[in-house]
């Protein structure tokens, strides 16, 4: 039997060989993981809500993988939902106190689609209320913690995604990214993140932010873990050659970037290059980082206040006043200014001529590692922005413990329908570095 060091080290990908030589069970592994939530979610609170199904559903699962008729290699494995992905008899809400108590009458589709797959829905995750902001310091359900290091932000919105694969608390999750809010939290947890393309993951089910800049994204301890989630979703793209020249975007001194951070990036670029990848430096004249982010979060209080305005209406006391504040702000700008906002958000694909010749396009994923909870540098978004804004697929890929020992990573921007390189690029990056991750304390 083996033992719940090597399970947990399974992730997503590892299962289905184990299942196949019928090594563990799905029964066994969901009641290792609910084992381990009630071991460590009381210091990471990154759990809000179990599955009350799950025993059921992963005896089932047993039965099909003895019987040689799993649905697929997601078949009994166990994946955490964001809460404001709706998961049918769970409470769906969003980070949001006037929804605390709501409790979703059918799946989500990406949950109907896993689900479909065999997958576990092991439970929903804590986030940022209403998936506006970048720390998960809920004030509804409290805040989740970085499972590297004690008071820091794992952050946000998809705090408890991140802190929860990293964690080894589920084999790997679905997150929300509006502004990056699955890369940076990704970013700061130490695991690899997901983006996908504008359009390409429907979000029937999903409590919107900005039906504009929303994607469903995915969360893994590995990029095969992640492959195999997405794959749940979606035709995952195939595997890819490695991309021989990428575009290495210069962010002109806009961006107060860490020198640890900087020094990292430049790590990775020299990598890459011994990889025989040219990286080319581009820069986006015309284009202004903080600006972008900007607009991006004045299209979210927009949509994001058309979306709550109701529930606001009827319930103020259970929006928090920050979310309240911000939903008004974008509700009373001018016409001119809200057209303005839209307008840079269109803008920004003309940028992407600049690298047109090139198969992909990398930049650090967030300017800083993980912070206190109780800082908020106002930067987080400002190299995630340029994805969300563009409606590309982008990956963000973890690049090594800093001396402090927070996570790097960096960031690998794609063409739609070439995601396949996204994954190429990651790969061969992670087999030239073999990077351990893993958190201190979480025995796996």
């Amino acid at each position: 039997m083996m033992n719940e060091v090597d399970i947990i080290r399974a992730g997503a990908a590892g299962l289905a060989p184990l299942y196949k030589e019928g090594v563990v069970t799905p029964t066994g592994v969901a009641k290792l993981y609910i084992q381990r939530i009630a071991k460590y979610n009381r210091q990471l609170n990154a759990f809000l809500h179990s599955n009350e199904r799950l025993a059921a559903e992963a005896q089932a699962s047993t039965k099909r993988w003895k019987a040689g008729l799993a649905l697929s290699d997601l078949d009994g494995v166990p994946i955490a939902v964001k809460s404001n992905i709706a998961v049918k008899g769970l409470p769906w809400d969003g980070g949001i106190g006037a929804y605390r108590h709501r409790i979703a009458d059918e799946d989500a589709e990406v949950v109907k689609r896993l689900k479909k797959a065999g997958a576990l829905i092991i439970g929903t995750l804590n986030m940022e209320e209403g998936a506006l902001g970048a720390r998960t310091d809920n004030p509804w359900f409290g805040p989740t913690w970085n499972p590297h290091r004690e008071g820091y932000t794992p952050g946000g919105s998809s705090g408890g995604s991140g802190a929860a694969v990293a964690a080894g608390l589920c084999a790997a999750a679905l997150g929300t990214d509006t502004m990056g809010s699955v890369r940076i939290p990704s970013a700061y947890c130490g695991v690899y993140g997901l983006k996908p393309a504008a359009g390409t993951i429907p979000d029937a089910g999903l409590v919107p932010l900005s039906p504009t800049l929303d994607t469903i994204g995915c969360h893994g301890r590995t990029l095969a873990d992640v492959h195999l989630l997405y794959a749940g979703l979606v035709d995952a793209p195939r595997p890819k050659a490695l991309p021989k020249r990428v575009a290495v975007l210069d962010w002109q001194n806009q961006v107060a970037v860490e020198p640890g951070v900087a020094k990292s990036f430049q790590n990775v670029l020299t990598t890459l290059e011994k990889l025989d990848v040219s990286c080319r430096k581009v820069t986006f004249d015309g284009y202004e980082f903080g600006k972008t982010r900007i607009n991006g979060l004045i299209v979210s209080e927009i949509e994001g206040y058309k979306a709550h305005r109701e529930a606001m209406a009827k319930d103020p006391d259970g929006f928090s006043s920050h979310l309240t504040s911000l939903f008004q702000y974008g509700a009373g700008l001018s016409p001119e200014r809200v057209e303005e906002a839209y307008r840079s958000i269109k803008d920004a694909a003309a940028f992407n001529a600049v690298w047109a010749e090139d198969e992909a396009l990398i930049l650090p994923t967030a300017p800083q590692t993980a912070f206190l909870m109780e800082e908020l540098p106002a930067n987080q978004a400002d190299f995630t922005a340029f994805a969300n804004v563009t409606g590309l697929p982008a990956l963000s890929v973890p690049a090594g413990l800093s001396g402090e020992g927070l996570p790097h990573a960096f960031q690998i921007v794609g063409r739609k329908g070439e995601e396949g390189a996204l994954f190429a690029l990651a790969e061969h990056y992670a087999q030239a570095t073999k990077q351990d991750m893993r958190p201190q304390g979480y025995d796996y």
